[in-house]
């Protein structure tokens, strides 16, 4: 079985010399811009765990992330977590809600120590419609984000989990995949809870699906660290669904 590793190692090779990500707000703006909107936000720092956002919450800033990731989350009613995405440095957190003036709509989470530009909603609103390129950048950001979601509600219907586990592990391979000796370390502390979460599977079911993909030698796994062998066969799995 073949490791399949060029694209996903040349995706890494990039991401580390420092190429933007593809939802980074403030290199979408530009420098000009992006130093008038820094000019209107504080710096805030949230520790690992910490709740940035609550949902139900009145949407009074916006934050756009420096440093660390978080995960947006919501909770059934039965009390299970759904991981509905995870955001990482540039991009922003909690427009959707400044924008409209609704309420949150999900709670957001840090995985890891966040440095963050708080901005105030009234004041980012002011900044989006006094800049063209500004409102251009985010109508492209959260255009992405409504095709992400509509193909994650497509997989919950009509894929399997190991399927579902398969996409999730190579999208977070493609946002945050490092070049790990012939291997691709997925850079972000990812448990199987949130893993669940993020692919509306129990953990049982996701825990059975890694030791699957560890014994078809796809990737290897350790606490809250997964590395992918073979990107290949990861890509197989999730075509299964056809």
């Amino acid at each position: 079985m073949g490791t399949g590793l060029g694209s996903a190692t040349s995706r890494a090779a990039t991401v580390a010399a420092g190429t933007p990500a593809a939802g980074d707000f403030l290199t979408a703006v530009g420098p000009e811009l992006a130093g008038e909107l820094t000019a209107r936000g504080v710096a805030r720092s949230f520790p690992r765990g910490h709740a940035l956002f609550h949902e139900g919450q009145v949407a009074d800033r916006v934050l756009i992330l420096r440093k660390g990731r978080v995960k947006t989350l919501t909770t059934t009613a039965g009390g299970r977590e759904v991981v509905l995405e995870f955001r990482g440095p540039g991009e922003v957190v909690g427009e959707q809600a400044a924008l409209d003036g609704g309420l949150r709509s999900a709670t957001v989470c840090a995985v890891e120590p966040v440095e963050a530009l708080s901005v105030d909603a009234s004041a980012f609103r002011a900044f989006v419609i006094a800049n063209p390129p500004a409102s251009l950048a985010l109508l492209v950001l959260l255009s992405r984000k409504l095709r992400a979601a509509e193909a994650k509600r497509t997989e919950l219907s009509a894929f399997t989990t190991i399927e579902r586990v398969a996409a999730r592990l190579l999208e977070l391979a493609e946002r945050y995949g490092e070049d790990d000796a012939g291997s691709i370390r997925i850079d972000l502390p990812l448990s199987q809870e949130e893993l669940a979460g993020a692919t509306g599977s129990s953990i049982e079911s996701v825990a059975r699906a890694l030791q699957t993909m560890r014994s078809l030698k796809c990737l290897a796994t350790r606490r809250r660290e997964i590395r992918i062998l073979d990107v290949e066969a990861l890509e197989a799995l999730r075509r299964a669904a056809g």
